[in-house]
């Protein structure tokens, strides 16, 4: 069984290139972040030309998330138990709540049992900076992510939670740790949510980089930034002890990233026994 996770940061700009990599990669299993469209119009008929169904989220904004599979898909969710909403800020990052404001989920969380396996596609909030009320959020959202996945564990079912986590879980994970001190992204706080999900008995999977030591995942447009190489990882797939110990292979498709119109996002592709 072939897994990945890719945020694709709109999935009709990138639907050319979505198709010919399914095309080439064959995933069974897709799980899709930033598709920035509604549920509706998510281009499901192209997909299932290539033999996917799909599950999709989104308001038609700037978040959206989708699961594609080619070995079922039954008992989508949209959004977890517990989820937060950011609200009361999003015009003005600066704007400082003690508590986020809870009404009704972001298009961030899509769950699907697909070919046995419980799979969440999940993009986390950015947290723009540390002491802003989208931070505050950041945190909230992690916190339930973690409840949620702990009751679906107790069940016993085997789970992939993976996607845009919008957090390096280390300073190996950044390409220089000085830069990014008083930002998002590495904050202890930040870090320690991650923990806590691998504190549930969830594996980091973590791929093998197509160049350098480093499995970055994410790089920005600016400055050249991808080739020289100046990312971060913070698309991670987290899976259950069951998941887990089918793990063959994982590696970050770099080839996705280069080319005319790529996402700033390289997919992780993750083989299973």
């Amino acid at each position: 069984m072939r897994l990945a996770t890719w945020n694709v940061n709109s999935v009709k700009a990138r639907l050319p290139r979505l198709l010919a990599w399914l095309d080439e990669t064959a995933p069974d299993v897709v799980c899709l972040q930033e598709t920035k469209c509604r549920a509706d119009q998510f281009p499901a008929a192209e997909v299932e030309e290539l033999g996917y169904a799909t599950a999709a989220h989104g308001d038609g904004r700037w978040n959206g998330v989708a699961v594609l599979s080619k070995v079922g898909i039954e008992d989508v969710s949209n959004s977890f138990p517990g989820e937060p909403v950011y609200e009361g800020g999003t015009d003005d990052p600066q704007t400082k709540l003690t508590e986020p404001v809870l009404l009704t989920p972001e298009a961030r969380a899509i769950g699907a049992t697909c070919g046995g396996v419980r799979v969440w596609s999940l993009y986390a909030p950015n947290g723009r900076t540390p002491d802003s009320a989208h931070y505050v959020y950041k945190l909230a959202w992690f916190a339930a992510l973690r409840d949620a996945l702990a009751a679906e564990l107790a069940a016993g079912t085997p789970l992939v939670a993976c996607g845009d986590y919008n957090v390096a879980p280390t300073d190996e994970d950044v390409w220089d740790p000085a830069v990014f001190i008083g930002s998002t992204h590495v904050t202890p706080p930040e870090r320690q949510a991650l923990a806590d999900l691998l504190a549930l008995g969830l594996h980091d999977v973590v791929p093998t980089p197509m160049k350098g030591p480093h499995p970055f995942t994410y790089w920005d447009y600016r400055a050249g930034m991808f080739h020289k190489n100046m990312g971060m990882r913070i698309d991670l797939f987290y899976a259950g002890e069951d998941v887990a110990g089918r793990v063959r292979s994982a590696y970050v498709d770099r080839e996705a990233r280069k080319g005319k119109g790529p996402s700033d996002h390289a997919p992780v592709v993750v083989d299973l026994d």
